[in-house]
Formats: structure tokens, sequence, C-alpha cells
């Protein structure tokens, strides 16, 4: 059995199309065939059920699959602590965040650690299902909402945050100093589209509470959403951590009093995944970082 063997069982896998996983691999379809039948041959056992022109993993394809990826991340792993031995604080290292903390919050905190160590090559995703995107080896961090417990995942909590109302300078709450969630029933509200976090975590914590959000606005850039709420076409419902961001735009942040919308970030990795220098400094620097940034009043 050859790695290369298993890297072809691996696209297959993957496309579940013997043609599609050729032109991914840049292989003819005939010589694919060949390897896969050669290894189902040493197996002694079919990996795929081909029925017409599909096809499907078999039980044992299934069980295959699930310890050849084991053992690619084992040996991803291998060689990024190589790697690690060579270039001491180099490497690479990719990180994913929420799109709405990009826009303000974390920005700054990149800029920071790769004024610290400049030799990291640092790739930086903006990403909305992050979770997932740690479990599927996209991205080494993820910088995200607490996930449920999970064991295949270490997370790290970094702060909880409540949610409050920004208005304008326009609005006749502008020298409020707390408003209640109710208060916002019938409010014209700017707000990110469906399918991002924020809107659903919002409109589930409204329903909990009695009613439906007033949304007037949709969009899913924080700068638009703050220049809207600027010009009084309605208010927000922000984390507090974006308070800071907003001073140069002349709004205001006011807490909810009663029943504020509370969320908790935190760090999340694979549990399971070698961590170079390169992430473990960026998580000390983090946690240190935004500790402080988002507990801050």
């Amino acid at each position: 059995m050859e790695l290369r063997q298993l890297e072809y069982f691996l696209a297959v896998c993957e496309e579940l199309h013997f043609t599609r996983a050729a032109d991914k691999l840049k292989v003819s379809q005939p010589n694919l065939s060949l390897k896969i039948k050669a290894l189902e041959e040493e197996i002694g056992i079919p990996l795929f059920d081909r029925i017409g022109k599909r096809t499907a993993l078999t039980e044992a394809g299934s069980v295959l699959r699930k310890h050849t990826l084991s053992m690619f991340a084992n040996l991803q792993n291998a060689m990024t602590e190589i790697e690690d031995l060579r270039h001491h604080r180099g490497g690479r290292l990719s990180v994913g965040a929420l799109p709405s903390e990009l826009d303000f919050r974390l920005t700054p905190m990149f800029i920071s650690y790769m004024q610290q160590y400049p030799t990291v090559k640092l790739e930086i995703t903006s990403e909305v299902n992050l979770v997932e995107e740690v479990l599927s080896n996209g991205i080494d961090i993820g910088i995200a909402v607490k996930p449920a417990v999970d064991a295949r995942l270490v997370i790290r909590s970094l702060s909880r945050e409540e949610y409050g109302v920004v208005v304008s300078r326009q609005s006749a709450f502008f020298d409020r100093e707390s408003m209640s969630l109710f208060e916002l029933m019938d409010m014209p509200i700017v707000a990110y589209p469906k399918g991002f976090w924020g809107r659903h975590f919002l409109e589930d914590w409204c329903l909990q509470h009695g009613f439906t959000m007033n949304i007037v606005v949709e969009t899913s850039s924080n700068p638009s959403l703050f220049h809207f709420v600027r010009e009084n076409i309605g208010i927000a419902i922000v984390a507090n951590s974006l308070v800071e961001s907003m001073d140069k735009l002349k709004l205001r942040f006011i807490p909810i009093h009663d029943y504020p919308p509370v969320r908790e970030m935190s760090i999340v990795y694979r549990s399971d995944k070698y961590l170079s220098h390169a992430a473990q400094a960026f998580i000390r620097f983090a946690e240190e970082h935004l500790r402080v940034t988002w507990d801050s009043p």
C-alpha cells in the first residue's frame, strides 16, 4: 500500500466520481481506476460500490477513509513539527475570524502579532462557519463564538460580552443611559443578512422574549451597518466591544438594562492537531490582547 494510492483513494472519496477525481489529480481516469483496483485487490474487499454512473463508499471504504484521514493528519503534524525545528519562530499559520470582528477589532491585533513575529506567514480567513473550518483542517485556529463541547476541539474562553443598542445623534434615544429590550420591538433595525451568526443569534434572542425584529436594512459589512445608523435609517444591536470603533462615527452605544443578549468568545482548535511555535505564540498573544480589549468597558 502506497501513499499515492491512498491520495487517489481520498480524491475518489471526496468526489464520488472517478472522472472528476482524475481531473482533480491531473491523471488519466483509466490510471486512477487501475490504482483503486490494485488497492482493493491488496485489501481483499471492494472500497466502492459502482452502480451505473453512481459511485458510493462501501463499509470497508468508510473504515479506510477514516483511518487514512487520521494518518495524513498525523503525517502533516510531523512535517509541521520538523519544520518548526528548522525555523523556530517561523512557519505558516492560518486563523479564521467572524467577518464582523475583522472589520474593527481583530485586524490591529493581527498587525501587532506580525510586528512581533515577522517571520511567520499568516493567512487570515473571514468565515462564518469557523468550527467547521477548524474540524476540516481548513484553518489552524478559529476566534469564534464559544461552541458546544466537542471532544475533537480545544475551546479556550476569551470573554463574555453583552449587546447593546447603537443610535445616531439624531435619534430621540441618544441621551438615554440605558434601554429595555422591549423598547426595540417596533424600532427600525439595521442588521446582518440571514445566514450570518449574529443575525440568527439576535433573532433567536428576541423570539425567546416574545417579539421579532423590525429589520429595514440588511448588510454584511460593519462599516456599512454603522453608516446606515449614522444617517438615522435605523438602530443596530451589537456587542459592546465595538464601542471604541464607533466613536469616530459620532454614534452612541446604549446598554440594554433588562435582558441584554450575551455572547461568549473563544479560541478554538483541534485537540489532535500539533500546535506549531507560531500557533502557540499566537494563542498566548491573542488571549492577552483580546481579554484586555474585549473585557474593557
